[in-house]
């Protein structure tokens, strides 16, 4: 799947016979119309361009897309992308602009901008259309989910702990497995990563590390599955429990042991917190206790309040319990935004500071979100046609929600915050898009710690 020309929806493959005659220039933008969260977390441009639009097409993609686009039964504008190999070295006119990744940009405000630059090659702009919204709506979508994520545990983080220190580490990526490719899961995976630190998803490094130049974007630790702790066998829990601690305890070391595979509340009660306490006391590193089953609001608080009648506690600055150093919880199971927001709103009522616990997302965090979650869409906005620029834009009335907007167009920012318009209204004032693709060329190689750093 390597194909640019194919990279699209069959009914554009029609579309540059439908513009009208003397058509130079379409431009087209790309926003969030609003959604689940007011603000987009904006990221994954550059993955794009890097993986498919700084690669040429040859002769042999031609030639593909010639053969099966005629089979099925649509038009194929052979003549326009021969134009483009052989007097574009392959390279695809366009000017793409975009708002650096990384910002908080409320919903409702252009996000990127995109015109063909070769006057022959009008068509191109709406073309491109599918790859390029799918290369942006996912993985802001992902990056968005995870900063709620991060705003909602930060804040009860400064309510109920001394400190934020563990703040990247509180939301640890499980999604790979339930991801649709590996490629969403690798999207996905470094979206995540530009908001905490701890991941299971080593794709998502991998896309952080080749897309963004992180030499390394998030981290792991030991982990047990319930696979390696039954497989000793029911009446051999507590030596799996053991083994755990000796292959992967230590000063510093962090371990991670599911403990739900027969009886969670023996495993805290009378294993971890009793047969196994002055093991996991003495052996200097953290125990991470992973409960797996059940409903997380009534387990969480339970797990954490019998591990403190094992392992004692301490009163924090903020009047909030916590557990010893040597032991913590993670909830990985049934983890969403609102979970977590109800899970550490009963810890905190329960005078529970949430230093106690961190969570896992999985289905919730790269799967479970689609293209609507913040209606997201590309419009055409602006056509030139015989060296006149017109307005394009829809209204329809039967959803003002979908009106769209007019104009070669800019973002700004003032007193009263972000604000899209024309770009003949810009004046002396900054334009936040810039433009970061031309024709082939990657113009703005953004790190990953520019994205953190910005986000």
């Amino acid at each position: 799947m390597t194909n640019l020309i194919l990279n699209t929806d069959s009914y554009k493959t029609s579309h540059y016979l439908q513009y009208p005659p003397a058509t130079e220039y379409v431009s087209s933008y790309i926003e969030s119309r609003g959604g689940e969260y007011a603000q987009t977390l904006v990221f994954g441009l550059q993955a794009f361009i890097k993986q498919y639009l700084s690669k040429p097409i040859n002769q042999s993609d031609i030639d593909e897309a010639d053969a099966i686009l005629t089979a099925h039964g649509v038009p194929f504008n052979r003549a326009g992308w021969q134009y483009i190999l052989d007097n574009c070295n392959g390279y695809l006119p366009l000017e793409i602009q975009a708002v650096p990744e990384g910002m908080l940009l409320p919903t409702h405000q252009v996000m990127i901008q995109v015109v063909n630059t070769d006057p022959y090659c009008a068509w191109l702009t709406s073309y491109i259309e599918t790859s390029l919204l799918r290369a942006i709506w996912y993985p802001t979508t992902v990056a968005s989910v995870a900063r709620a994520c991060r705003d909602i545990i930060s804040r009860y983080l400064e309510e109920t702990a001394d400190n934020l220190d563990g703040l990247p580490f509180k939301l640890h990526d499980f999604g790979a497995r339930g991801a649709s490719s590996e490629e969403t899961a690798a999207l996905g995976g470094a979206a995540h990563l530009v908001s905490f630190m701890g991941t299971d998803n080593l794709s998502g490094v991998i896309a952080a590390r080749r897309y963004y130049a992180a030499d390394m974007a998030g981290f792991s630790i030991p982990a047990a599955e319930h696979s390696t702790i039954t497989s000793w066998g029911k009446n051999a829990e507590a030596q799996a429990y053991a083994n755990m601690l000796d292959q992967f305890g230590g000063t510093g070391r962090v371990l991670a042991v599911v403990s739900d595979s027969y009886d969670l509340w023996n495993a805290i009660d009378n294993l971890w917190g009793g047969e196994l306490k002055e093991q996991v006391e003495r052996m200097g590193g953290t125990l991470v206790v992973r409960p797996d089953s059940g409903e997380p609001t009534e387990i969480v608080p339970e797990a954490i309040e019998r591990l403190m009648d094992r392992f004692g506690y301490t009163v924090n600055t903020k009047g909030y319990r916590v557990l010893p150093a040597c032991i913590r919880l993670i909830q990985g199971d049934g983890v969403s935004v609102s979970s977590i927001e109800a899970i550490l709103r009963i810890l905190k009522d329960r005078k529970i500071s949430a230093d106690n616990i961190a969570f896992g997302m999985g289905g919730e965090l790269l799967q479970k979100i689609n293209r609507d979650t913040q209606k997201f869409a590309m419009k055409a906005s602006a056509i030139c046609v015989a060296g006149n620029w017109n307005d394009v834009y829809k209204d329809p009335v039967t959803d003002p929600g979908k009106r769209s907007k007019r104009g070669r167009l800019a973002l700004i920012q003032s007193e009263d915050g972000y604000q899209t318009i024309r770009e003949d209204q810009l004046g002396g004032r900054t334009n936040l898009l810039r433009p970061v693709f031309r024709n082939g060329e990657l113009l703005i190689n953004e790190s990953f710690d520019d994205v953190r750093n910005r986000s």
